[in-house]
């Protein structure tokens, strides 16, 4: 008995280990990121890369919401909670999100009419808020190629200057077609804090511009943060809605689906 408990504890150690600094799982619970990963997956994440390197164009990664998502929260399972019960202290509460990366420090993001819907450029141009997936993003003046097939609706920032200001304090903004969508999400995520703490200290007028000739509002990315957006455009919430994410936040790649059994595998991205 002695011998294995012994074992025990060092498995115990071990895996306390491990769980920390090399390997995380995650539940996701969304379609943000379908066909790719479907609702319900579970995910084997690889923390090591990314303490290494920072993700490149194009990567699907893994990281801490700077908010606390209570919906997401509600549809953790008890697996989920106990290996989170491992987590920094700091994001104690959070949930994982999983995104692409399309933006790093210091780029500058835009969505254009994509190049099959030219001819409806000069029509779209009159409505800033656009639910049709018909827009290609482009960083730094060019299409980005790891994302060059996947075509974006222009909603959230794209759509409105102070969407972060409105999603975090209804009351600070004047018309705005957002309007239901504000109070509506202030029952399901608690955006303000991360809004005053982070990015309400950031010179929001030098990164968040409007352009009155094209009507297109351009994301610039401070340093130290990144920009993700979910495949899925019409069903992800994304950095177009909750802004800038911390370095710190990343926790790494997804490597493996180890659920659902039918779809075990490595991701193809």
């Amino acid at each position: 008995m002695k011998e294995w408990g012994k074992a025990l504890l060092y498995a115990i150690i071990f895996g306390t280990i491990i769980r920390l600094f090399m390997f995380e799982t995650m539940m996701v619970p969304t379609e943000s990121m379908v066909p790719t990963i479907d609702p319900g997956d579970r995910l084997f994440v690889e923390k090591i890369t990314y303490q290494l390197r920072e993700p490149d164009y194009g990567d699907i990664v893994v990281f801490w919401v700077p908010f606390v998502d209570k919906e997401s929260l509600k549809m953790l399972r008890a697996f989920d909670k106990f290996m989170d019960l491992f987590s920094p202290k700091e994001f104690k509460g959070h949930v994982k999100y999983v995104k692409r990366l399309v933006g790093k420090p210091g780029d500058v993001l835009e969505l254009r009419v994509a190049p099959e819907y030219k001819h409806l450029e000069y029509e779209l141009q009159k409505y800033p808020l656009d639910r049709n997936p018909r827009y290609q993003l482009y960083v730094n003046g060019k299409p980005l190629p790891e994302v060059a097939d996947i075509r974006y609706s222009k909603e959230g920032i794209f759509a409105d200057k102070d969407f972060y200001l409105g999603l975090a304090h209804p009351e600070r903004v004047g018309y705005s077609f957002y309007k239901d969508f504000f109070r509506a999400y202030s029952n399901v995520i608690d955006y303000r804090g991360y809004y005053d703490d982070v990015l309400a200290r950031l010179p929001l007028q030098d990164y968040i511009i409007y352009d009155p000739v094209t009507k297109n509002i351009k994301i610039k990315i401070p340093d130290g943060f990144y920009f993700f957006m979910g495949d899925n455009t019409l069903n992800s919430f994304d950095s177009r809605y909750f802004g800038f994410v911390p370095y710190k936040n990343i926790v790494g790649e997804p490597m493996l689906r180890i659920w659902k059994l039918s779809r075990f595998g490595p991701l193809n991205e």
